[in-house]
């Protein structure tokens, strides 16, 4: 794999989750392989010399948001506490627990029973399983492959918050009990993997790929490993005393894991030019480029990589476990941009190259707009926050409405302009400044 492949490779991880490798499939450079026993597993990006997005508390800079974070970590721990049952080995995979059993296990911590307590909880589970913190299906749950990038110095913390969370009081159950419906997933996944042997044997490879994508063995594996892949960064960081090393690291962290471009005087590796440039080549190999706002810097795609995930798509990248967004999504996203930043900028109220816009648009001019049914609408609002897309804010007692969100600081010069005629062509399809966009598009 050369190193534009290995860059795509990152970009995709990033955009649509962990990638799926094949039995015998080579993690790419900077990613850890997490190894299923039959041999197929994930492939994850390493933080460069082992530090994680904690470093962002460290020099007070806001990290990305999550929505309703306190709840996500409790529940995350609720599923630790169920998952990791044996402290003397790594948390990751960990055991399946039934999602009764975590549910029960949060109730116990917060010590509320409401139907309401239930909604968060499963709300915040179906994020954790969005971004790969754990995998959920059919009832069971279980540790997901962001949780082996947990670094080990992390481990003796994280055992004394299992032994210190509560134990779940649950009535015997007189229908089915936890140790059926993990012994029931077992089962399933040891049927499913002998189903796939036997379709290689019969009908070969081509077979036995389509087995493999029936087989949801990542759910409830209950066992793997974790492999080591190649350094990414040694030729360049090689060169660089300790301190400058962990400068440049720093800025690497910061860039890619803030919600808001950062101040360069902040940091010596965004002010160093010559450090700047050291970065910037880290970044180009994880498919990503540094985009300048003015004396303030953050990361984003690469219009490289942003082509190469355009064109390959979902459809294209079977190994990936999230898709793009879905027609919902982009009729909604659309809506606000229309409404939050086209408008505004024609009537002169934000600059022509401005994407952050104090203009919330209503949930109620939402409603009017679309042709979504009320469940769907919601759904698609909640994914895009999630993806940072948009943001939801509030006017007093209200709710405000949304405006876009963080993602936006991270568009090159190329991504502003095409998205830009995007606007043009879906707020005025008709105007003489959308034929000029089409005109200019056919001609080139």
């Amino acid at each position: 794999m050369d190193q534009r492949q290995a860059a795509v490779s990152h970009a995709l991880v990033r955009a649509h989750g962990p990638a799926r490798l094949g039995a015998g499939v080579l993690a790419a450079p900077g990613m850890i392989r997490l190894t299923r026993p039959d041999s197929t597993g994930d492939a994850l990006p390493v933080w460069p010399d082992g530090v994680t997005p904690s470093l962002l508390d460290e020099h007070q800079v806001a990290p990305v948001p999550v929505e309703r974070s306190g709840e996500t970590r409790r529940v995350l721990a609720a599923v630790l506490k169920c998952c990791w049952t044996d402290l003397s080995v790594d948390p990751w995979p960990g055991d399946p627990a039934p999602v009764e059993l975590v549910l029960d296990t949060y109730r116990e911590l917060i010590g509320r029973t409401d139907d309401l307590m239930r909604n968060w909880a499963r709300g915040a589970l179906r994020r954790l399983h969005d971004s790969a913190w754990v995998v959920m299906d059919d009832g069971v749950v279980l540790l997901g492959p962001r949780c082996a990038l947990w670094p080990v110095e992390a481990h003796a913390q994280l055992q004394e918050l299992v032994r210190r969370l509560p134990e779940p009081e649950r009535p015997e159950l007189t229908v089915v009990g936890d140790a059926d419906i993990v012994a029931a997933a077992r089962g399933e996944v040891a049927a499913r993997a002998e189903a796939v042997t036997a379709a290689e044997a019969v009908a070969g490879a081509e077979a036995a790929a389509g087995a493999e994508a029936v087989m949801s063995a990542d759910v409830v594996a209950g066992a793997g490993r974790v492999e080591g892949g190649v350094a990414e960064f040694d030729d360049l960081l090689g060169g660089y005393d300790e301190r400058r090393r962990a400068e440049l690291v720093a800025a690497f962290m910061v860039v890619e894991h803030a919600a808001e471009p950062v101040q360069e005087v902040r940091f010596a590796a965004l002010r160093d030019p010559a450090l700047r440039h050291t970065l910037g080549e880290m970044l180009a190999r994880r498919g990503r480029t540094l985009i300048q706002h003015r004396d303030r810097w953050i990361s984003g795609y690469d219009d490289g990589a942003a082509a190469a995930i355009g064109a390959l798509g979902v459809a294209g990248t079977p190994e990936t476990a999230h898709g793009p967004l879905g027609v919902s999504e982009r009729a909604v996203l659309t809506l606000v941009l229309v409404h939050s930043v086209a408008i505004p900028r024609a009537e002169g109220l934000l600059p022509e190259d401005s994407w952050s816009s104090p203009h919330p648009t209503p949930v109620e001019e939402l409603r009017r707009h679309t042709q979504l049914p009320i469940g769907e609408l919601e759904s698609a609002l909640r994914t895009l926050r999630h993806a940072g897309l948009l943001g939801q804010v509030k006017a007093g007692e209200e709710a405000g409405g949304y405006v876009p969100g963080p993602q936006f600081h991270r568009l090159t010069a190329a991504a502003r302009r095409r998205l830009q005629e995007e606007l043009i062509l879906a707020a005025g399809p008709n105007t003489p400044l959308a034929t000029a966009v089409l005109a200019r598009r056919s001609a080139r």
